[in-house]
């Protein structure tokens, strides 16, 4: 009988999948052009939000949420990559660098984005208040950093797919159910006391991430219509 061990806590889940529709409708929107550029930066508000819960979750969240159960050091990278160390429930550390490298990028665009300034359809809340140099630097960036965010998205797709198709692991379901099922078989290459340790997500818990994401979107909300 299999293990069935709590990995992905929901506002985690939530927070991937309304990430995922927001990247989309953001990459959609931008090139459909015309009218559309403000759904564009409907988008781009809503993606910095769930950056900011994340960046907080990553501190406060569940086990396997917290960025200190997966920073991808040098020597991790290397001794995975080499095969010598024990599976994880979580990201392992290529895993965990594709994480922080999309965190990181999409930090970039949307934050760019709040300078932005098309002198046709939309000027970004913050564009005001720069100088007009520093609007297109920051321009420049946020439409050249669209080919890093096309070029990781693809390698993480891929990524996808090749742990299912060459190691028989589904890494899409765990983030839908929230569970990993461990086969008894398998139990002996992960740590005991990683398959003693399932990430918290009860109520109390989902309460805590709710109060954050609304607090943090008011917040977002406010500042973006001064």
């Amino acid at each position: 009988m299999k293990k069935i061990i709590r990995v992905w806590d929901l506002p985690i889940r939530l927070f991937h999948w309304l990430l995922v529709l927001c990247i989309a409708g953001s990459l959609i929107s931008v090139n459909l052009g015309g009218n559309a550029i403000e759904w564009h930066a409907y988008f781009g508000y809503s993606i910095l939000t769930l950056l900011i819960f994340r960046f907080i979750w990553g501190f406060i969240g569940s086990k396997h949420a917290r960025f200190s159960s997966f920073i991808p050091t040098r020597r991790a990278i290397l001794e995975y990559l080499q095969g010598r160390t024990v599976r994880v429930l979580g990201h392992n550390p290529i895993g965990a660098l594709s994480v922080f490298a999309l965190l990181f990028v999409l930090s970039v665009q949307v934050i760019t984005g709040l300078f932005v300034d098309d002198e046709i359809a939309f000027q970004g809340p913050l564009a005001k208040y720069v100088p007009n140099f520093i609007v297109s630097f920051l321009s420049e960036i946020h439409e050249g950093n669209q080919v890093v965010i096309y070029t990781l998205i693809t390698i993480h797709i891929s990524a996808i797919w090749f742990y299912k198709k060459f190691k028989g692991e589904n890494l899409i379901k765990p983030m839908l159910t929230g569970d990993k099922e461990i086969d008894p078989s398998e139990e002996a290459s992960y740590l005991p006391s990683d398959l003693g340790q399932p990430s918290k997500d009860g109520v109390m818990h989902r309460t805590i991430a709710l109060i954050l994401f609304s607090a943090i979107a008011i917040v977002v909300g406010y500042l973006i219509t001064q």
